[in-house]
């Protein structure tokens, strides 16, 4: 079943470095510990980062928000941005990295003496891992859409866990892809507590309406990179846009809709909850803020 991180083998992965804790292994022999906060309670904070022509994308919004997420949930990086930006080098360049390429950094707690929650049970530092991957994602989900449903299981409110987190704590967006895809759609859609739209499991949502471009208010999902530099380039061009509360009724009414990540960049969505959206097929604003997005990316390298 297609889905916006769908990418072409690619067997050079199976021979990638893998950086933990300031040392490169060998993806078979990369290892974190069983006593690790992230595998133990979901404790840790990532970012998914793509490599375009041997430099990272939109970097410094990447560290901005890893380390704000990090300042969040009281946990020390323990190094500075200069040196996560550097680790991140060495590991592209230890794999011969350059192009079409997605990292995963990932920052835990740490190593506990004893499961359980309480942070004061973490021995030594935090756990830092640097996943780099050749991938290239497939032409075919872009140019062919996804079909999305809407899911049960709503966003919580920050008071629960609050969505604005790229936390490790995942489970109820992989509760409501399962549902999805057990409905028979690629991905799912998720309303926030209030029955507004928020977002998908693992993407940000927008629609087109009279021309004018909607999406969440924010407050119910990950302030994605791609998504904010979307709503910059739409406004900058002169685009009505909306970060406003609107139902499913708004979505099944729109003239078009996509998705956005930082691995996909925007992705058609033909299809919600068995309605055709824009006839299913890509539609003119979709492809324009594409190439709009496509242009601030490579603009972002020069910095």
């Amino acid at each position: 079943m297609p889905s916006t991180h769908d990418a072409l083998d690619d067997p050079r992965n199976h021979d990638i470095l893998i950086w933990i804790n300031g040392e490169l292994f060998p993806r078979a022999e990369a290892r974190i510990s069983v006593f690790d906060s992230g595998f133990l309670v979901g404790d840790g904070v990532w970012e998914g980062i793509r490599l375009h022509h041997g430099r990272f994308a939109f970097l410094d919004r990447h560290l901005d928000r890893l380390f704000a997420a990090a300042r969040s949930v009281a946990l020390d990086i323990g190094m500075t941005r200069a040196q996560v930006a550097a680790a991140l080098q060495t590991t592209i360049e230890a794999n011969g990295m350059d192009d079409s390429v997605h990292v995963r950094l990932m920052v835990t707690r740490g190593d506990k003496k004893t499961p359980s929650q309480h942070p004061s049970n973490c021995v030594g530092g935090p756990n830092i891992v640097i996943i780099a991957e050749h991938k290239q994602a497939n032409p075919e989900v872009t140019s062919r859409g996804i079909t999305l449903f809407t899911a049960t299981i709503r966003r919580p409110p920050p008071d629960t866990l609050d969505q604005r987190l790229n936390c490790h704590s995942k489970l109820h967006e992989v509760m409501a892809l399962i549902q999805a895809t057990g409905a028979g759609a690629d991905e799912a859609l998720m309303l926030d507590p209030t029955g507004a739209v928020a977002t998908c499991n693992a993407t940000n949502f927008f629609c087109v309406r009279d021309g004018e471009l909607w999406t969440s208010t924010g407050q119910y999902n990950l302030p994605g990179i791609t998504r904010a530099v979307v709503l910059e380039v739409a406004a900058a061009e002169g685009m009505a846009v909306h970060e406003a509360p609107f139902t499913l009724t708004d979505v099944y009414g729109a003239e078009e809709a996509f998705v956005t990540g930082t691995f996909g960049g925007l992705t058609p969505v033909r299809e919600v909850d068995g309605r055709s959206v824009g006839g299913g097929v890509e539609g003119p604003v979709t492809r324009h803020l594409r190439e709009l997005y496509d242009r601030a990316a490579a603009n972002s390298l020069a910095s």
